[in-house]
């Protein structure tokens, strides 16, 4: 049995539509601080929402110490951008790194000022952790006008943009 993730009080949930075990191989491929934890399986049932016996229900999985649950739960609910994760990044290797992993297979048509969508549907923001200090600085309207002209966002370009 794989070992227990202890959660959160508050935790997300991403519901798949029966590929939760192969979006869980994906992530914890692309996060190098990861693990898998418990996994469940539906059982015998009569039920129509089910998957059919012995596939995998629930599985716990940590990305660089965030606790989730991926719940294998069919077609019935897909992701939409209303809710992303953010992931913050200290220079322009490794915010590269994260959106050529992420991005891979995903909407390219998502792609806009530091948000992506992965193969999975599942939202993204990649964002240089100096961002939120452009933003709050003079320059902040110069420096959003530069985030709102790219895909992927470039720390230089936006450090010239705060420097203008």
């Amino acid at each position: 049995m794989a070992n227990k993730i202890v959660a959160q009080k508050i935790g997300p949930c991403l519901w798949f539509g029966g590929n939760a075990e192969k979006a869980v191989q994906f992530y914890t491929g692309v996060f190098k601080n990861s693990k898998t934890g418990r996994v469940t399986h539906y059982g015998k049932s009569d039920d129509e929402h089910s998957l059919p016996e012995g596939t995998v229900l629930t599985m716990e999985f940590e990305l660089d110490g965030q606790p989730f649950l991926a719940l294998n739960a069919g077609p019935v609910f897909t992701f939409n951008e209303a809710v992303s994760f953010v992931v913050y990044c200290d220079d322009q290797k490794e915010l590269d790194y994260y959106w050529e992993k992420l991005s891979a297979g995903g909407d390219e048509k998502s792609q806009i000022c530091g948000w992506l969508k992965d193969q999975f549907g599942l939202s993204w923001q990649i964002v240089p952790r100096v961002l939120a200090d452009l933003l709050a600085g003079p320059k902040a309207d110069k420096v959003m006008a530069a985030v709102m002209k790219m895909k992927k966002l470039d720390i230089k370009a936006l450090e010239a943009a705060a420097a203008k």
